[in-house]
């Protein structure tokens, strides 16, 4: 094969001799600090990724497969090991999530009628919407780092990103890989276990705070929730019937309660780097981009139901970002049955958590 060159330099062939038994080599090809190696493989590339990593990783490599013909060792960039990498930029960690309590208690002050502004101590009454919200969007990133570290991959610590705006106060968190995933099996669960660890928390804040919440007819100018499926059936669990011409005026912890579903749902979307590109990317691998632009299709339909500029804003933001996701080392391995009827859970709760029309304004 054109491109393709026979063993014969010393150093690809110490590489490839570490393959031996795990891959029979026909060809190998260098290219840009890579060596790939061309043939088939004599075990599955589940257990060719055990048995093959710690062979080459003391050489400076780590195995990638994405065909059943072929093995690329990819030069692996030395991090500072151990836990100790999670804490390296710590104070930007701290300074962030300090931004983000006082952005989020200031909104949560304002939702109480109170002026920060003129009172900082008015910052206080902000406090049962700010600790909710902050709760569960930590319950989220911790999801996601706990499952990342107990399979090696090295994680940061969450990034909060303020927003002195209503109606959150922030723009949510973030966690940045460090070291490649391994499989897709990982990618899975890294992906699933943060809206799942999420909703663990923004349950019982939403019921909770719905308990605290009048039901009464609203009154002047008020930005109204929208109505997923699950938020539909929980106020009617707390609270029942609500009378013709009445509402839930929402406690800030229902608020809280409220937006942990609204973000759960955003991040279940599969676009690029949401938690919901990187399950689907596990299930379908590069068949995703279908799921992506289907999905994209959908948004703009929401638009042209609901005139929510938001869901415009989702469709520039996934196309400008790109819509190709990054391949774990392994990415042949398919998932196991169980985590395919996760994916299936996970589908089901987008469904019954997606708000088509998140926000509106009415005046009483």
């Amino acid at each position: 094969m054109r491109g393709w060159t026979r063993i014969i330099e010393p150093w690809p062939f110490v590489l490839g001799r570490e393959l031996a038994g795990i891959f029979a080599i026909q060809e190998w090809q260098v290219l840009n600090g890579m060596v790939r190696f061309r043939g088939h493989f004599l075990v599955e590339p589940e257990t060719a990724m055990s048995l093959l990593t710690p062979r080459i990783e003391p050489y400076g490599y780590v195995p990638m497969i994405r065909s059943p013909e072929e093995i690329t060792l990819i030069r692996l960039h030395p991090a500072s090991g151990g836990s100790r990498a999670a804490w390296r930029g710590w104070p930007l960690n701290l300074v962030l999530f300090l931004a983000t309590l006082l952005t989020t208690l200031f909104v949560g002050a304002l939702m109480e009628g109170a002026q920060p502004l003129a009172d900082p101590w008015a910052l206080l009454q902000g406090v049962p919407f700010s600790a909710s919200l902050l709760l569960i969007l930590g319950f989220h990133e911790l999801g996601h780092y706990l499952t990342a570290r107990a399979y090696g991959v090295q994680v940061s610590l969450p990034y909060f990103v303020p927003l002195p705006l209503p109606p959150m106060g922030t723009m949510g968190a973030i966690i940045r890989m460090r070291s490649p995933i391994p499989n897709r099996k990982v990618l899975f669960d890294i992906g699933i276990a943060g809206p799942l660890l999420g909703l663990v928390l923004a349950v019982p804040v939403l019921a909770v705070g719905l308990m605290l919440s009048p039901v009464k007819p609203p009154s002047g100018v008020i930005l109204q929730e929208g109505n997923s499926l699950a938020y539909l059936f929980l106020k009617w669990l707390v609270k029942g019937p609500i009378p013709e011409g009445f509402d839930v005026i929402l406690h800030p912890m229902a608020l809280a309660g409220w937006l942990g579903f609204f973000v759960t749902a955003l991040n279940l979307m599969p676009l690029s780097q949401l938690d919901g590109g990187h399950i689907v990317y596990a299930v379908l691998g590069r068949g995703h981009r279908k799921v992506v632009w289907l999905f994209l299709g959908a948004m703009v339909v929401l638009f042209l139901l609901t005139r929510w500029e938001g869901w415009l804003v989702w469709v520039a933001l996934a196309v400008g970002l790109g819509l190709r996701h990054p391949p774990p080392l392994d990415d042949l391995t398919p998932l196991d049955p169980t985590r395919r009827v996760l994916a299936v859970i996970a589908l089901a709760l987008l469904v019954v958590l997606i708000t088509p029309l998140p926000f509106a304004v009415y005046e009483f």
